[in-house]
């Protein structure tokens, strides 16, 4: 049996001097800009580029700005831990650049808001614009804790550099950045090609990973409880990621900032090549975390503190005999965080200005567009602290997916009540948005605190068979006893008693569209019994048919087949005059004078 020695180098010069290049130009990029447009005049032309922008460069920052270190180190732990069934989120991407395309981009772009949360004054009320601020507020102000953290873990991993420590130089770099997504590429591919080199190439990293279980693509387990099915990846991903890019400020701030709607649409689908990219990179990233650790788990004996660590591991302990290559991969993390949370520290300065101080205090645009400048200093060093939050919430990328479920979903139903449902009033809205709310809430918290049996939620088998070392002190990790079983089958109590489980024990992906269901509903049925089907709303404020691609494709089908049948009926009207054409006769004159017959 091959018998595998797990040691990881550390830092060198030349890593320390890449990464640091990579620190020195994004701060840099950031000033630049911050000096470049320090002449605008208005906060909405510092928050939307005064739409002047054309579909590339906007997709390329879509792509960047939620995907972070959570992309760059869970998602190949992921599939470490559980395999590599979390591909099915490339479904839950089509769909939803599809129905982000279709029915939130057209109301958004024509309202020409700076803050999405301004629709739900025009459409409701101004308590339920107020109310919906707030939750996008604690909302991102959380994620990006947990953005900042996780590099954060990686750069503690790697350099020994104190966590905390780490933390903090990580959130004040965030606070300059632009973007830089083909770091993010180039990290994935040299661990990517430098495991293949290792394993003996593509093929044994697929094979290994069939053999350990992790190609489990074909699991249909329609069961809401499970953790990862095709179903809760594909329904439960579409509902939180239309919830990121339908409606969250970050995303809308982006496409609104095209110079047309065609230049919008088309960003969200360049986007979602991007995405699908980063996607099948880290997954293949974390096929070939597997086949090197197959047989040797760093998590089960104890070498990382977290799978969200595994993959820095991996990186010093194969591309530590290449100088430079480790702060690449590094790097590769940190640029996916600096994009995600400089975008969420200038959405969180726009609905802070927009909603909360613009209405209030009559102040200038140049006044308005410095406080938006402070407001994103300000909120940098708040999610700093939250980072603390996110050192307890366990794995990045359930946490995050969980805080979109639990408060995006009902935001994302009252968004889509607005929109798509006429008869939805102002009652119906605030009612709807905190049934949702208090329900998600009610099912989060629960599963935390009567966890789902280990049967639904436990990791794929882990193996430290081929582990032969010893530590400083001497333990010899060959030993039946390990630190850290995560694989383990203990029960947990199911409390059939009164129920509970059922409902705690929902797949975490289902937060979302439970909320978005139950804020739709429960706004509709109060909506009519307060009378909002005599109201009338200004139909700006609705998507119109007229405003969807589908419909343009629809008349353009039904004119060509209107074309064709009158092409038809034209031909059945000479038959009907004219009559057929007798074949004995021919329309050609008989010349005699050429004739070759003699008279």
């Amino acid at each position: 049996m091959f018998v595998r020695t797990l040691t990881a180098g550390s830092f060198v010069v030349a890593d320390y001097v890449v990464f640091a290049i990579m620190l020195v130009v994004s701060a840099a990029v950031g000033v630049y800009f911050a000096w470049t447009d320090r002449r605008q005049k208005s906060s909405k032309e510092f928050l939307t580029g005064g739409r002047r922008l054309n579909a590339l460069p906007v997709s390329l920052s879509l792509t960047a700005s939620f995907m972070s270190a959570i992309t760059v180190l869970s998602n190949p732990a992921e599939v470490y831990c559980y395999g590599a069934i979390i591909g099915f989120y490339a479904v839950s991407y089509l769909l939803t650049m599809l129905i982000t395309s279709e029915i939130f981009l057209p109301v958004f772009y024509k309202l020409t808001i700076t803050s999405t949360y301004e629709y739900l004054e025009l459409r409701f009320n101004r308590a339920t614009r107020l109310l919906g601020t707030m939750l996008f507020i604690v909302q991102t102000v959380l994620y990006t804790g947990i953005v900042i953290y996780a590099p954060a873990l990686a750069l503690n991993q790697v350099t020994g550099l104190d966590l905390w420590g780490a933390v903090i130089s990580t959130g004040v770099v965030c606070t300059f950045y632009c973007t830089m997504l083909g770091v993010m590429l180039a990290g994935f591919l040299a661990v990517i090609i430098q495991s293949a080199a290792l394993q003996g190439g593509v093929i044994t990293i697929i094979s290994d990973s069939q053999q350990g279980g992790r190609l489990n693509f074909l699991d249909f387990d329609p069961n809401p409880l499970r953790r990862h099915t095709f179903w809760t990846m594909s329904i439960g991903g579409t509902f939180i990621w239309v919830g990121v890019y339908g409606i969250n400020q970050a995303q809308v701030q982006r496409y609104i900032s095209c110079k047309s709607m065609t230049h919008a649409r088309l960003s969200l689908y360049i986007n979602l090549l991007g995405l699908w990219s980063i996607l099948l990179s880290s997954v293949f990233a974390g096929m070939c975390l597997y086949s090197v650790y197959k047989d040797c788990d760093p998590w089960s004996v104890g070498l990382v503190s977290a799978p969200d660590q595994l993959m820095p591991y991996l990186v010093m302990d194969i591309l530590a005999g290449y100088p430079g290559l480790p702060g690449l991969f590094v790097a590769a993390a940190y640029s996916g965080s600096l994009s995600t949370v400089s975008s969420s520290i200038n959405a969180l300065a726009a609905v802070t200005v927009e909603d909360l101080i613009r209405p209030h205090a009559k102040l200038s645009e140049k006044h308005l567009s410095w406080i938006s400048k402070g407001m994103s200093l300000s909120y940098g060093v708040l999610c700093i602290g939250m980072a603390g939050l996110a050192s307890l919430m366990g794995g990045a990328l359930q946490a995050a997916i969980s805080i979109f479920g639990i408060i995006g979903g009902p935001l994302l139903g009252l968004f889509t009540l607005g929109i798509l449902c006429p008869s939805a009033n102002s009652k119906g809205g605030l009612v709807g948005l905190v049934s949702g709310l208090v329900v998600s809430l009610w099912v989060g918290i629960g599963a935390q605190v009567y966890p789902p049996p280990s049967e639904l939620t436990k990791p794929l088998p882990l193996s430290t068979d081929g582990c032969n070392f010893t530590t400083a002190d001497s333990f010899n990790w060959t030993s039946a006893a390990l630190p850290m079983q995560p694989n383990s089958t203990a029960t947990v109590p199911l409390h059939d008693d009164d129920g509970r489980s059922l409902m705690y024990s929902l797949s975490y992906l289902y937060f979302s569209p439970l909320g978005t269901i139950i804020s739709i509903s429960v706004g509709l049925i109060v909506s009519m019994l307060t009378g909002g089907c005599r109201q009338q709303v200004e139909s700006r404020l609705l998507l119109k048919k007229e405003d969807t691609t589908f419909y343009h494709f629809i008349k353009l089908f039904k004119c060509r087949a209107k074309r064709q049948s009158r092409q038809l009926n034209l031909e059945k009207d000479r038959e009907k005059k004219f009559g057929n054409t007798n074949p004995v006769f021919s329309d050609l004159e008989l010349d005699l004078t050429k004739s070759s017959i003699a008279l």
